[in-house]
This record gives C-alpha cells, sequence and structure tokens, in this order.
C-alpha cells in the first residue's frame, strides 16, 4: 500500500507516566522526551497516531466523557508543542476484542481513516500486548520501551527492545535512519 507513514503510540507508559487508569488532568504526566520524538516524526512526515487501551471505562472507574476531556486536553498540548496527532483511538473493552491490544483494531481502523501504509509505520510502545497489535496489523518496525523485565520478550527481527528506563529520545536518531529502510 502506498500512503503516509505513521507513528503509533502507546499512551499510559509512553505519552505519559503510567500510574494506573490515568483519567485527570492532575494526574497525567508527560514523558521527558515525548514532545521532541513526535516534532521529529513530524518533520519526517509521519502521522502521529495514540492507540490505547482504555477498560477503566468499562470497569466504571471514569467514563466515556472523563476519557474525552482528558484527550481534549493531551491533544492541545500536543499542538501547542508542535507536534499535533492526526488521531486518537481509545478501546473501552475490558474482555479481549478486535481493538483491545493486543488485538490490531485500533491500527487499521486509523490506517484505513487515514491511508496510511502500516508497513512503512512505527510502532512505539511499553508493553507485549502494544507489539503483538502492532505486528497483527502488519506495522513495518515496532520499538519497545519497556518499564519493567517481564516485557522484554522475543519480538523478532522487526522489532527494536531499547533498554529497560531508555529515554524516548533514543527512538529519534532510529526513525531517521529507519525512513529509508522500511519506504
Amino acid at each position: 500500500m502506498t500512503g503516509r507513514r505513521a507513528l503509533f503510540l502507546d499512551r499510559d507508559g509512553v505519552v505519559n507516566e503510567d500510574l494506573g487508569y490515568v483519567h485527570r488532568i492532575e494526574d497525567f504526566h508527560f514523558r521527558p522526551g515525548i514532545f521532541e520524538l513526535c516534532r521529529a516524526a513530524r518533520g519526517l512526515g509521519m502521522a502521529l497516531v495514540v492507540v490505547t487501551n482504555q477498560s477503566g471505562i468499562c470497569r466504571g472507574m471514569y467514563s466515556e466523557e472523563d476519557f474525552a476531556a482528558l484527550t481534549e486536553w493531551m491533544r492541545a498540548r500536543f499542538v501547542a508543542e508542535g507536534a499535533p496527532l492526526d488521531r486518537v483511538e481509545h478501546c473501552p473493552d475490558v474482555a479481549p476484542s478486535r481493538r483491545r491490544k493486543p488485538g490490531p483494531g485500533m491500527i487499521l481502523d486509523a490506517a484505513a481513516a487515514l491511508g496510511l501504509d502500516l508497513a512503512a509505520s512505527v510502532m512505539l510502545g511499553d508493553r507485549r500486548t502494544d507489539m503483538a497489535a502492532a505486528e497483527a496489523a502488519g506495522v513495518g518496525i515496532r520499538l519497545l520501551f519497556p518499564h519493567d523485565a517481564a516485557e522484554v520478550v522475543d519480538h523478532g527481527p522487526r522489532t527494536i527492545i531499547f533498554p529497560i528506563g531508555a529515554p524516548l529520545t533514543e527512538a529519534i536518531s532510529f526513525l531517521a535512519s529507519a525512513a529509508d529502510k522500511v519506504s
């Protein structure tokens, strides 16, 4: 498929610190380097797409309206930082589903809506489920920034595993060098 490349981002643990079921602005802390990374991806012509499981909605911990308000605030911060998001996909399901990661549905839906070239795109996540969703969707390159050793398993030749605690900005040089390799 020809289309625009994208950088797919998990939310909790990648865009923001994962404090567990984050749904309030005062609990949302952007990860260091996220804006710099996203500006670099934009500079390479990549779309920016957040794909996030949000089971707290179906668990009754917060509402779709709470999620929408936080997402609107988050998107405004990305705009202010010079890295507007093209799309935010979320899945409120608790049970496995087409859209809940590790299912590929959120990625596939975003790709269809934006005309993305998945084989030339990159997924950045912090969990095995992020990598599995990206692989199932056909995302060409997967970048795993784990927070603990339990997430570090062999994900195949198209997954780059960064050291635990590595800064997100380490992905910038990879995105630039990978542009020719996966296009």
